[in-house]
């Protein structure tokens, strides 16, 4: 036989675009349009509903950037479609090729009650199936003209991402607005073609079973009258049945199939846009279910699904009839999809503790599995969170995006810092927006990497980022796809019913140990440093504000704030999520969360300084109030008292320029370009900066990576760069122990206070950069003489090791790195720390020496600030301030309370007398991350606390009052049923810890 496999492929190709899918729709009215421009924000519905709108023609422009306008549209059926089916087909301009990304729509009926969302790949309302005819059509739609800031050319400045500098022309051009009578045997027929068309392409050009499908479909489109394409689509069909109905192989790779719409909280549209583009896919969701009683969606994102039940409670109703139904499911047990690098110990916590207990509240459903398909990588102490929160499974594919290394497990183990296992799966689909197209479902199954030991993967079904959902399409293919031979069997099914096939079959599958480096995306540490700012300074407030809260409700009475705190929590938590905190998103969003942040700050300060002028009770005896989780100049953690009396520095004019500084501890030596000549360890006798190098140096590189501006820093930055060693001004500071520096380069000036502070083994930076450069990289480094192969950054709850070297492709990729408040590297006996008050991004390379001896130094470089173009064409530009302290002969246990310590400043009264703390803990490694009312009201104190040196521990923990009772908890703070009780001496327990163990303790008071 000759080869006419291109021949039939090629006609599939243009029958389908030219006759079979113009003839979905063979007849169609016009419908009247009517058009109302709210003025400003969004209007309730009632009001968008009662407004008198104007006639729009077809073909006309509308929608300012981020404008709400309200479409009426009026019609009536023709008597001559009587017994046909029957859609509104509403077109407002939109662009297949970018759901979610531009325009989209809400449907309403004229009493308010909502139908479906409409988007590029859902553009059709069901009038009726079958219609009688002559029955009168009147919808109205909520219509949102978001600018496309993601478009055909992508990563160009654009003033679009804010309504501030969007400006006021139409957006879009109203497109096709008609009644049109549904060829379902055509529409069918499309799907079947489709489905074996993209199935023929994937299989190998010498398969029977690609020659049995392209014969069978050369049959169909021979049957096919392409002037009667209606009338023949049936016999057409009854050609492709066979081919349809042949089973998978037994072997076939099964898919799990969960609809999905990841939707992102804010991106390229400001958080109030969100609310909206949630509401419109949960009602295309709750619609589609309705008519396919197979489909099962899934929904994360406890932040979202609150949104709809306080904006659209319409809605609500449905998704909530939808979820007693068991398929329209809760998923992830989280707040938002939060970034994992950046949040803090507690607050990842509350991730959990927020997300999972919404879901239990509204539905009384629990989920096991953290759901994060889009998050820029996983910190390695959050596997011992998942399971403090009750949950066991990790889902996530965006690891597949790493431009280096193939991750080598689809299934697998994932182990944290303190050795907790997380069952956890990467979908091999590599994406969270799956079409159910025939070339995704083979990647899918040639793909995944755990074959012969297992076979099950997932694959959420549906447009994401900017929403919208599964489409009846989709479902239609996966029927096809459901039991077919060449392909995949595919299955809806809820995450957890995978989670349960998927770990039941694989008996022992890989172990990965440590983090879970996205390489890519690494910018997203940096960039916006004021989110990230706002961020660092919430988690700490909260921290002070639960504290000093509890303290003074067990001991003067105070009213403890729980509403205020879960609410500003709320808050925080939504701003971790993964296009917020790590600066991906336009300026709009950013310049809200730097409004947000100060508010929170405000809020948070008010009630810090009621509780704590509430303990101090009135006096003039003067109070350091210590939120730290370690003692600080006599005052004790979790204390208030007079700090003892410390002793004095020494600034030394140099006869080149410049100061020495000494405190009999350490002697720096600042020369006259404002640069670290020298750190010098007293006690140790030993020199802390590399022979040959400066610390405190400021260097700058350009910074145009090849796309994903904002998200992106790549390798080759490091080919250039300035280091910045003139100086304006090198002057004495106003205190004693400072010395000032400024420095000019390009459009930006830097001023900076070096000072060491009397008593303490510290060099405390104060950087100031009144920032004005494009696509610029600013660094701060710090050479430092140690030897060593790996370093540690502080995670949550405890720090990860990291390699120094670039032995593997897998060590290189981790040029940049996140750490929260320090970095640590050692040598046996002596090491030395960087701690940072709000800084995440760093890298740590190694140098050989330059002063002839042999070995190696260790430089760690922080990273201050960027500046992308975008998705905000003003990104960083302006006034930041940052505080950095070098803490030489600094043991880890160093690095974790000067981390403390530069993150949580004193708070000075005065008051009547010292306050004592209400939990007391008698050994450095055990660090309490909180102290706080358990969240029911019951007054039981709740006390988290973890190992933070990486070692065993055994201390005491004492509690300032009267206990009762004492129960290990999970994180929601429900008693462990596998926990052994705590050894308890009245108010004394015993405490024993594994390396980086975390406890949460409940204490019933007497």
């Amino acid at each position: 036989m000759h080869d006419d496999r291109t021949l039939v492929e090629a006609r599939l190709k243009r029958v389908l675009d030219e006759r079979v899918r113009p003839a979905v729709y063979p007849e169609s009215v016009p419908l009247e349009v009517a058009v109302w421009h709210a003025p400003g924000e969004p209007v309730p519905v009632a009001e968008g509903l009662a407004a008198d709108p104007e006639p729009i023609e077809v073909g006309a422009r509308w929608g300012a950037p981020w404008g709400t306008s309200w479409f009426r549209v009026t019609g009536t059926v023709p008597k001559a479609w009587a017994g046909r089916t029957v859609e509104a087909l509403l077109d407002l301009g939109f662009d297949d090729s970018m759901t979610g990304f531009q325009c989209e729509g809400l449907v309403y009926r004229p009493d308010g009650s909502p139908v479906k969302g409409l988007n590029p790949h859902n553009q059709w309302v069901r009038v009726g199936a079958p219609v009688q005819g002559g029955e009168e059509v009147r919808l109205y739609v909520e219509a949102a003209s978001n600018p496309v800031i993601f478009g055909p050319r992508p990563f160009v400045p654009t003033p679009l991402g804010d309504k501030d500098t969007a400006g006021s022309e139409p957006q879009y051009t109203l497109a096709r607005m008609d009644l049109a009578v549904l060829d379902e045997t055509v529409w069918q027929l499309v799907i079947d073609l489709e489905v074996l068309g993209e199935l023929m392409a994937e299989l190998p050009a010498d398969s029977a079973r690609r020659w049995e499908i392209l014969r069978a479909v050369e049959r169909a489109l021979d049957a096919l009258d392409l002037q009667d394409v209606g009338g023949t689509a049936g016999q057409a069909r009854s050609y492709l049945t066979d081919v349809l109905a042949a089973p998978a192989v037994p072997s076939a790779h099964r898919i799990s199939a969960v609809g999905h719409a990841h939707i992102d909280s804010a991106w390229l549209w400001p958080l109030r846009e969100t609310v909206r583009k949630v509401a419109r896919t949960a009602a295309n969701m709750t619609a589609l279910l309705q008519d396919e009683p197979d489909f099962v969606f899934a929904m994360s994102q406890a932040q979202q699904w609150a949104w709809v039940k306080e904006h659209r409670p319409e809605v609500w109703a449905r998704v909530k009839k939808s979820v007693a139904d068991g398929r329209f499911v809760p998923a992830g047990g989280m707040w938002v999809e939060s970034d994992t690098n950046m949040p803090g110990s507690e607050a990842m916590a509350r991730q959990f503790v927020h997300g999972k207990r919404f879901f239990l509240d509204e539905f009384g459903i629990e989920n096991q599995e953290a759901w994060l398909p889009d998050t820029f990588g996983f910190a390695a102490g959050l596997p011992q969170i998942i399971r403090a929160a009750g949950s066991k499974w990790l889902l996530t594919q965006k690891i597949s995006w790493s431009r280096t290394n193939k991750f080598p497990h689809h299934t697998f183990l994932w182990e944290g810092i303190d050795g907790t296992r997380i069952f956890t799966h990467f979908p091999p689909v590599d994406t969270y927006n799956c079409s159910m197209s025939g070339s995704e479902i083979a990647h899918a199954a040639r793909n995944f990497r755990d074959k012969g030991s297992a076979r099950h993967s997932l694959a959420p079904s549906g447009f994401g980022d900017g929403g919208g959902g599964t489409t009846r399409e989709m479902v239609a293919r996966a029927a096809r796809l459901g039991d077919l031979e060449g392909s995949a069997t595919v299955t809806w099914e809820t995450p957890e019913a995978f989670f349960e096939k998927a770990e039941a079959e694989y008996e022992r599958p890989p172990v990965w140990v440590g983090e879970l480096y996205l390489e890519l995306h690494r910018a997203t540490l940096t960039s916006q440093a004021r989110t990230k700012q706002g961020n660092r300074r919430s988690e700490h407030l909260l921290r002070e504000a639960e504290m000093w809260a509890a303290t003074a409700a067990v001991r003067t009475g105070f009213p403890y704030p729980y509403e205020e705190l879960d609410r500003l929590w709320k808050t925080v938590l939504l701003h971790q999520f993964h296009d917020i905190l790590p600066g991906s998103s336009i300026a709009w969003v950013h310049r809200e969360a730097r409004a947000t942040y100060a508010r929170v700050a405000a809020e948070l300060d008010a009630l810090i300084g009621a509780a704590q002028r509430a303990l101090a009770g009135e006096g003039t005896t003067p109070l350091v109030f210590n939120a730290a989780p370690h003692e600080r100049d006599g005052v004790p953690a979790g204390g208030a008292a007079t700090p003892r009396a410390v002793g004095e520095t020494r600034r030394i004019p140099r006869p080149d320029g410049g100061f020495t500084l000494d405190n009999g501890l350490l002697r720096i030596v600042v020369d006259a370009r404002g640069l670290v000549d020298s750190v010098y360890d007293v006690e140790a006798g030993r020199e802390t900066i590399a022979p040959g190098g400066a610390g405190n140096l400021l260097q700058l590189h350009q910074d145009l990576p090849n796309m994903w501006d904002a998200w992106d820093v790549d390798a080759f930055y490091r080919n250039t760069v300035t280091d910045l060693t003139d100086a304006d001004e090198v002057t004495a500071g106003e205190e004693a122990a400072s010395v000032r520096i400024v420095r000019s380069f390009g459009d930006s000036r830097v001023t900076q206070l070096l000072s060491l502070p009397p008593g303490e083994r510290r060099l405390v930076v104060d950087t100031e950069v009144d920032w004005h450069e494009t696509e610029k990289f600013l660094k701060l480094a710090f050479p430092l003489d140690v030897h060593a192969e790996r370093y540690a950054s502080e995670t949550q709850f405890g720090h990860f090791h990291r390699p120094t070297h670039t032995n593997t492709s897998w060590d290189a990729a981790r040029f940049e790195a996140c750490n929260h408040r320090f970095v640590h590297l050692a040598e046996p006996g002596w090491g030395v720390a960087i701690v940072n008050d709000s800084t995440y991004g760093h890298d740590v390379t190694r140098t050989v020496r330059t002063d002839g001896d042999r070995g190696t130094t260790t430089t760690v470089r922080v990273s201050l600030l960027r500046a992308p173009r975008f998705p905000d064409p003003e990104t960083d530009q302006g006034v930041h301030r940052f505080r950095h302290a070098l803490v030489p002969g600094a043991a880890i246990g160093d690095a974790v309370r000067e981390g403390w310590r530069i993150n949580l400043p004193e708070r000075h009264l005065t008051g009547a007398g010292e306050v004592a703390p209400l939990i007391e803990v008698d050994d450095d490694a055990v660090v309490v991350t909180a102290v706080k009312l358990a969240d029911d009201g019951s007054g039981d104190v709740v006390v988290r606390f973890h190992e933070a040196h990486g070692g065993r521990a055994r201390a005491t923990l004492t509690a300032g009052f009267e206990v009762t009772g004492a129960t290990v908890t999970d994180l929601l703070e429900r008693p462990l049923a596998d926990a052994p009780a705590p050894e308890r001496d009245g108010s004394r327990i015993a405490l024993r810890l594994r390396p980086f163990e975390l406890v949460t303790l409940r204490l019933k008071r007497g």
